[in-house]
């Protein structure tokens, strides 16, 4: 991933200094097990611990002779341990290590990815909160529907990520294996215990059954839901974007001292950040597809999997925490505007009231069809009026109208508070607390 869309805390995941720390910490507690079992010398595996050490610059340099990776980070490591390093790698193969170390890393990017969504729930809860009874229009198909609350709209958003929250928990636990059972993965070489001693100490399980690698399913459920939480980004982010056109305006991101919104014309406050966040998350989400191709592979492996993982390991996890990040960031500061989404609420003359005039009908004995007729006609007056005229007006000058309902009972049913009657138990329902 480029700088810009990066954080150091999951970079570091990814360098070649950690991928290759955690290789020689995979290679060395497959000694001490193997001393343990008496297969190799203790002093051995002591010595790999005490001499070993790596140059990056050294297994590049060996790389470009040996054409493999695994094999020029031992020869580079035999050099800081002398005659014991022939103990290294007994019984193993190279995606033992290279899987393995895979599994730590995915594991450790989704601790950070599970930190960054505790923070995004966080601030959606506390904003929530805040507009917990802000009324404001709700949409269909872009259009005025009824009302509802921007605090729903957040509770909402919350409740999204707390699913996605729970999912990449499993796909963690999912992914968080160990394979060390040597070449086609049968144990032939080596024994078993060393997988589940290697296992324990990098805080991984142990692969039920693996050929030479670990089955592809388990990365592929994982990068799917990377792709998933991304479109939860992308649809809160595009709920942000049209809520902050100049014809809404409803909210909008913080805009900050000194910043510029446009070359060319001084006035703009462009929604840059939720823009930004839609592509990244096209960008996460196009990770998925070759993360599920990677399922298919060649009797008990082969590599077409390997260069695609060594792209979509650190590109979605970068990206996505980067999103999460902010993501959190636009909500903490989002500037709302209340006033305005009451004045938008109001703009269509009480059209957003009509569904409880048509059921008011009903309940007076007017029959479903004929009660939306006399709804329709005069919404739609309404509508061709931009809100110029008022549907309670027409419908109480209407006679068919107001000779099922009295004039209170057509007041009563253009009531705001009537349709936030229920936020408490949606929001119990949500965070556990109204």
């Amino acid at each position: 991933m480029i700088p810009r869309y990066s954080r150091p805390d999951m970079v570091a995941i990814w360098t070649p200094e950690q991928r290759f720390r955690i290789w020689f910490e995979i290679e060395a507690h497959a000694t001490d097990a193997l001393a343990e079992l008496g297969v190799v010398p203790r002093e051995a595996a002591a010595a790999i611990w005490a001499k070993g050490a790596f140059e990056v610059d050294r297994i590049d340099e060996i790389e470009r002779e040996t054409k493999h990776d695994v094999i020029a980070f031992l020869t580079n490591v035999a050099e800081h341990v002398g005659p014991e390093a022939r103990f290294m790698h007994q019984g193993m193969t190279s995606s033992d290590v290279l899987d393995t170390c895979l599994s730590v890393q995915l594991a450790r990017a989704s601790d950070i990815l599970l930190a960054d969504l505790d923070a995004l729930l966080a601030a959606l809860k506390t904003r929530a909160f805040e507009h917990k009874l802000t009324p404001t229009i709700g949409r269909s198909h872009g259009i005025h529907a009824e009302p509802v609350t921007f605090g729903l709209k957040l509770a909402l958003a919350h409740a999204e990520f707390a699913r996605c929250r729970a999912r990449l928990v499993a796909a963690r636990a999912e992914i968080a294996t160990c394979a060390i059972s040597g070449a086609v993965g049968t144990f032939a070489n080596i024994d078993p215990f060393v997988e589940s001693y290697v296992a324990e100490k990098l805080g991984l399980t142990v692969e039920p059954i693996s050929t030479q690698v670990i089955p592809r399913d388990r990365h592929a459920m994982y990068f799917a839901t990377l792709g998933v939480i991304a479109s939860s980004i992308e649809r809160l982010a595009t709920e942000i974007r049209h809520l902050q056109r100049t014809e809404v305006l409803e909210a909008e991101e913080y805009f900050s001292p000194g910043q510029k919104g446009s070359s060319a014309m001084p006035h703009k406050r462009n929604p840059v950040l939720t823009e930004n966040l839609t592509g990244l998350a096209r960008m996460v989400r196009g990770y998925v597809t070759p993360a599920l191709e990677n399922v298919a592979l060649w009797h008990e492996r082969d590599i077409s999997h390997s260069s695609v993982e060594r792209y979509i390991g650190p590109d979605a996890t970068i990206t996505l925490d980067f999103a999460l990040a902010r993501l959190t960031g636009v909500i903490d500061k989002l500037v709302v505007y209340p006033a305005r989404m009451q004045k938008n609420l109001d703009r269509m003359g009480g059209l957003v009231h009509s569904q409880r005039v048509l059921l008011a009908l009903t309940q007076a004995g007017v029959s479903r069809e004929d009660a939306y007729t006399l709804v329709q006609r005069n919404a739609m007056k309404v509508w061709e009026s931009d809100g110029a005229l008022s549907l309670k007006d027409l419908l109480l000058a209407d006679p068919q109208v107001t000779a099922a309902l009295s004039a209170e009972e057509i007041e009563s049913r253009f009531d705001l508070a009537y349709h936030l009657r229920h936020v408490d138990t949606i929001f119990t329902r949500v965070f556990g607390e109204a």
